[in-house]
């Protein structure tokens, strides 16, 4: 009766120690399976991971593109704002320049207008004055000119009135601060003139037009276009030798004279003084610029 229960007590000691191994071996392979489904979860991992970046990067993209938009915005108006800037700084730059460059072609034509007057040669030497004209009187009827200087200067009336260029007029009229200039080319301008070329004497006639007219021309005077004029000095009224005009054209109807003067351009003249009593004490006023 004895040895079936030996029997059983070593069999189920066998159970145990089936199950003892049984149960390692279950989790170690458990332990070895968790591994490698450790390391296959992490390829899988990255993988869902890179596609779902794939996936919602367009999203992404699309999402940011308003922010893009934005931040150029932003910068378009801040450039806009520095060229504005900027553009208003050359705008007030150009405007002193512009400022600048006709205070500096006004003095250089100033100056190149009183170079050529100095340089005007007119024998003998007188006594003058210079002056500025302030007023043109010109229109159909009347000729003349204002300049700004007068009998305080020793200015008085039939002096003969020059340019740069050559002669403008004489002194009809004199005020105290001012004086009034018929130009050459006034109706009631007389001037006793020669033809430099032939010595033909004349007298250049005004008529109120740009072209006043030869007069009392010699029978047998010979001149043509381009043939120089000036003053003849007859009557000891002007002066003789300053230049007057050149011969424009020569018919039937009569001899015109191109003046040498640019009346539109007529700024500085000088008064000449020739009167013999005044060579010895010169006037009051005289050899000064009243600009």
């Amino acid at each position: 009766m004895r040895r079936p229960k030996l029997f059983s007590r070593n069999a189920q000691s066998s159970v145990r120690s089936l199950r003892h191994w049984f149960s390692f071996g279950t989790l170690t392979l458990t332990a070895f399976a968790l591994l490698l489904l450790g390391k296959a979860e992490i390829a899988v991992i990255d993988r869902a991971r890179t596609g779902a970046i794939d996936m919602l990067a367009p999203i992404l993209d699309a999402m940011a593109q308003p922010a893009r938009s934005f931040s150029h915005v932003f910068e378009s108006i801040g450039e806009l704002l520095d060229m504005h800037a900027e553009l208003e700084r050359l705008r007030e730059e150009n405007t002193r320049l512009v400022r600048w460059h006709s205070i500096a072609t006004g003095l250089a034509s100033e100056n190149l207008a009183l170079q050529q007057l100095s340089r005007l040669s007119v024998p003998p030497e007188p006594y003058a004055i210079t002056g500025r004209v302030i007023s043109n009187a010109g229109g159909p009827f009347v000729r003349n000119v204002l300049v700004n200087a007068g009998r305080r200067n020793g200015i008085r009336p039939g002096l003969s009135v020059v340019a740069s260029t050559g002669f403008v007029g004489v002194v009809v009229d004199v005020g105290e601060f001012y004086a009034r200039v018929l130009l050459l080319t006034d109706l009631n301008s007389q001037i006793p003139v020669v033809v430099q070329t032939t010595r033909d004497p004349a007298l250049l006639s005004g008529d109120n037009s740009d072209r006043p007219r030869l007069l009392f021309l010699p029978q047998d005077a010979k001149v043509s276009t381009g043939d120089p004029v000036v003053t003849s000095g007859t009557g000891g009224v002007l002066p003789a030798g300053l230049p007057v005009g050149v011969i424009t054209a020569v018919s039937a109807t009569g001899v015109r004279v191109k003046p040498l003067v640019d009346w539109k351009r007529l700024e500085y003249i000088r008064i000449l003084d020739y009167r013999l009593d005044d060579m010895i004490q010169p006037p009051r006023g005289s050899g000064r610029d009243f600009r």
